[in-house]
């Protein structure tokens, strides 16, 4: 059998006793704050195995969303997501409507905001650096951006 790495992200962080209890059921790795765990699950494919953990730990966990740790061979993620009935429901009806399986809807969904958030991001870069460029030349622009990308980071900035 196919072990596959999946990571479980909680709608809230964990007490240390329903980490041991859920610890019990299934081995678990927590990251420091508990709202994030990471699993092995055998499975034929990573849908079948985040469907086998979800299973086993539903009721244990406040589990939010399964992804797998690791991109395929194609670059992309599982999301397995347990919709609540009535958001099943218009889920199912709208990707109807659009001629689209549930699943390919929030796919498209996703890539569309994900494609959204990028364009977002290199806009706010994009004028932050012509701001940085109006007060200084490009080549000392340049210089320290390689020296802050080089420097180790020391912690958060006030």
């Amino acid at each position: 059998m196919i072990h596959h790495a999946l990571e479980i992200v909680l709608t809230r962080p964990l007490t240390a006793a329903e980490l041991r209890r859920a610890a019990h059921n299934w081995p678990l790795a927590a990251n420091h704050d508990t709202r994030r765990l990471m699993a092995v699950a055998g499975g034929k494919t990573p849908e079948r195995a985040a469907h086998r953990l979800r299973q086993r730990l539903t009721g244990r966990l406040p589990i939010d969303v399964i992804t797998s740790h690791y991109p395929d061979a194609h670059g992309r993620v599982l999301l397995n997501v347990d919709f609540p009935p009535d958001a099943h429901t218009t889920l199912q009806q709208t990707a109807r409507h659009a001629g689209l399986t549930p699943e390919r809807f929030v796919r498209e969904a996703l890539h569309r905001a994900l494609a959204e958030h990028a364009d977002r991001e290199a806009d706010r870069l994009d004028h932050a650096v012509r701001q940085l460029l109006a007060n200084t030349t490009p080549a000392h622009l340049l210089s320290a951006v390689g020296h802050a990308l080089t420097r180790p980071e020391i912690g958060p900035t006030p």
